[in-house]
């Protein structure tokens, strides 16, 4: 007798979930769509789930907790805590790949805005970036990246400059979102950096 077919877990059906909303709006995505996408039928979704939004909600509740894991990865891959914290943000901005994508983004954002349960984890995966943003900024810091600043304020200024550079990106479509990201990100902190590693950054460009 052969074995029985694994299970789909509930953390594929969430994976396969977060893709289909990349190419799909809320109004579009469905749950067939996100069974095909997870090879099941959409009986198990309903069963496991229930309704659309609750899919939705379970899938955007794991961002807040895997934000650390994000950032602690960004920095074992690179020696420098400016340069992880730049290319983290250049990397994350994948998932709006296209304007289309991205259009798709903020359609989701307005349900975080105006439905209490998606905000509560909205705000709480904003400020564990930004919580962890400033713990690379002060690692910057400590190694003498970074001008002593108001860490505080400038992991506050990041996330905006972010935002604002997805939509940015959006309307001029030039080159990649990711580059367009990390220019706005390394435009932003130019100024603060030491001499040193300003001189370091500039080489390290050149060469790109």
């Amino acid at each position: 007798m052969s074995p029985r077919p694994r299970e789909t877990t509930d953390e594929a059906i969430l994976a396969a979930t977060a893709r289909v909303m990349q190419r799909r709006s809320p109004a579009d995505l469905t749950l067939a769509d996100v069974a095909k996408e997870a090879g099941v039928v959409p009986a198990t979704l309903i069963q496991r789930f229930g309704t659309k939004r609750a899919l939705l909600l379970a899938t955007v509740k794991t961002a807040p907790a895997a934000v650390p894991a994000q950032f602690a990865a960004a920095r074992a891959k690179y020696a420098s805590p400016l340069q992880a914290l730049i290319e983290l943000f250049a990397d994350c901005s994948g998932f709006a790949s296209t304007p289309e994508a991205l259009a798709n983004g903020l359609a989701y954002l307005q349900i975080d805005l105006t439905d209490p349960d998606f905000r509560a984890i909205t705000l709480a995966q904003f400020k564990a970036i930004r919580r962890e943003t400033r713990k690379l900024l002060d690692a910057a810091v400590a190694a003498r990246e970074l001008l002593p600043c108001d860490t505080a304020e400038l992991a506050r200024l990041i996330q905006q400059v972010n935002g604002g550079s997805m939509i940015d990106w959006a309307v001029f479509r030039q080159g990649t979102l990711s580059n367009w990201v990390r220019h706005d990100l390394e435009t932003l902190l130019r100024p603060l950096r030491t001499s040193q590693h300003r001189r370091r950054a500039g080489r390290s460009r050149r060469k790109r």
